[in-house]
């Protein structure tokens, strides 16, 4: 299922309309009818707010899995999925091409996004 189908069957989950979601979310109507057709993409930011509205991943929004959430574990998939999504849509689409990735690169990259995430947050204290 693609990300038009999956926003569309989301939405009618809970029975809202195209107005009523673009309102909750903040957009267009004519935006959100563009996502629901497949004629238009929404930006990182956008698709990070769709997630969280309707508590999914965004994995599950662009119909990479059918998992909705990712459950917190040990596998190595799921930890690296759970730190990439606490540092902002623009780290998950830098790392695109995860599935194609070995398991000792993405606990690199786990070890990585750790170390900025602990960054930013010591940042933040300072402020």
């Amino acid at each position: 299922m693609n990300f038009a189908n999956r926003l569309k069957s989301l939405r009618e989950e809970k029975k809202l309309s195209q107005e009523e979601l673009s309102q909750l979310i903040n957009i267009s109507r004519s935006t959100l009818s563009m996502y629901e057709i497949n004629r238009r993409q929404p930006d990182p930011e956008t698709l990070q707010k769709i997630a969280d509205f309707f508590d999914v991943s965004v994995d599950y929004l662009l119909g990479r899995t059918d998992k909705r959430n990712i459950d917190t574990s040990n596998d190595v998939d799921e930890r690296l999925h759970k730190v990439m999504q606490e540092l902002g849509p623009d780290v998950l689409l830098a790392f695109y091409d995860l599935p194609n990735m070995t398991d000792e690169e993405k606990e690199n990259v786990i070890t990585l996004l750790e170390g900025i995430k602990a960054k930013r947050e010591k940042q933040k204290k300072k402020e």
